[in-house]
């Protein structure tokens, strides 16, 4: 029988365990080498289009006390992982933390400790911290539209669920885990995915019936998206072929959205290619619609006009399209949010703004 990804990714945990066993059986000092997680570590991967740690590497060794008992929470934290995945059981990072209580000396001493020693095994073993059945404790956000799933309900059994027809207005809330192993793609009926920062204008959009409309998959991102919202994104536009339209306030935190959706997130650089989506386009608030659309606007403060010069620097943002934008935004002095449209009434979005953007992309 084909071993599923939990197995897989306990078998890369072993492998570890069996490094230092055999280090410690030669009378060496035990260690595990891995990436360097600093920002001179990290660069936009041209080919592929994401950020990618580079080849500096450092050595979790015994050597020095620090290094030992980092260790050893590692091997804690492994047989943890172990005893989860064969009893088919779960457990949010926070509960981590707090099973590390009963650890003695191997306990964690903040809950920062306990994430980022899961983010290293998932550098190490290339697989998500998910496989190893360890929850966030943020939830992935919800989706509307004609598209099918099958999810392995939690009692085992598939359900099919329609995003259209088997939701009610706050859609299907997309599960922790979206691997296929746990979410299969069964069929769908749209043209492109449009993915949405804020809450309120996800609703106004299902309220107006755009995904309809528009023949349109919508994602509500809920600000800064989950990373299962990140990697289902990526699996509609892989997948099914799907265009990824990101639709955020007009604002540099906003702008950052969008880049994590395409191009990953620093914090997981070693995730990128499970997580980002290169060709998902950005159709947000702009500055050139608050002048085009002479939309109501909020004064840039300081920390607004930081980030935007710090954009100005991100490879991310290294195109005209994005130079031209944040200078404009700058030399307004101005940001403005999604539901600034509603001047001009609640179907305003749907009716105008949208169709202009979507068409302009040749959708």
């Amino acid at each position: 029988m084909e071993k599923n990804r939990y197995e897989l990714a306990l078998e890369s945990l072993k492998d570890i365990v069996k490094n230092i066993y055999e280090q410690m059986e030669m009378g060496e000092i035990p260690s595990m080498e891995l990436p360097a997680r600093n920002k001179y570590n990290i660069k936009l991967d041209l080919k592929s289009g994401v950020w990618k740690y580079g080849d500096s590497k450092i050595t979790r060794t015994a050597k020095k006390i620090d290094g030992a008992y980092t260790l050893l929470r590692t091997m804690y934290m492994m047989d943890f992982i172990r005893e989860m995945v064969e009893e088919n059981k779960s457990s949010t990072l926070r509960e981590l933390y707090y099973i590390s209580e009963g650890w003695d000396l191997a306990k964690f001493h903040t809950q920062d400790e306990s994430n980022k020693l899961a983010e290293d095994l998932e550098i190490i073993t290339k697989f998500l911290r998910e496989d190893f059945k360890l929850r966030p404790e943020e939830d992935g956000a919800t989706v509307i539209g004609n598209i099918t799933f099958e999810e392995i309900n939690r009692k085992g059994n598939p359900q099919r669920i329609n995003c259209r027809d088997d939701v009610g207005d706050a859609g299907y809330a997309i599960p922790y885990n979206v691997e296929k192993e746990k979410l299969k793609i069964i069929d769908y009926d749209a043209d492109f995915v449009l993915a949405i920062e804020t809450g309120g204008m996800f609703d106004r959009l299902v309220e107006n019936g755009y995904d309809e409309k528009a023949r349109s998959i919508l994602v509500h991102l809920k600000g800064q998206p989950a990373r299962s919202t990140r990697r289902l994104l990526k699996r509609l536009n892989e997948e099914l072929n799907l265009p990824i339209l990101v639709f955020t306030d007009g604002d540099p935190w906003s702008f950052r959205i969008y880049a994590s959706v395409a191009y990953g997130a620093i914090k997981t650089a070693h995730l990128s290619e499970y997580l980002a989506t290169p060709t998902a386009e950005f159709i947000g608030i702009t500055a050139s619609d608050i002048v085009n659309y002479d939309l109501p606007t909020d004064k840039l403060n300081d920390k607004d006009i930081q980030a935007l010069n710090a954009e100005l620097t991100d490879p991310r943002f290294n195109t005209q399209f994005w130079k031209n934008e944040i200078e404009l935004m700058l030399k307004l002095g101005r940001k403005a949010e999604q539901q600034a449209l509603a001047k001009y009434g609640l179907n305003y979005v749907t009716d105008v703004y949208l169709p202009e953007k979507v068409s302009e992309l040749g959708i």
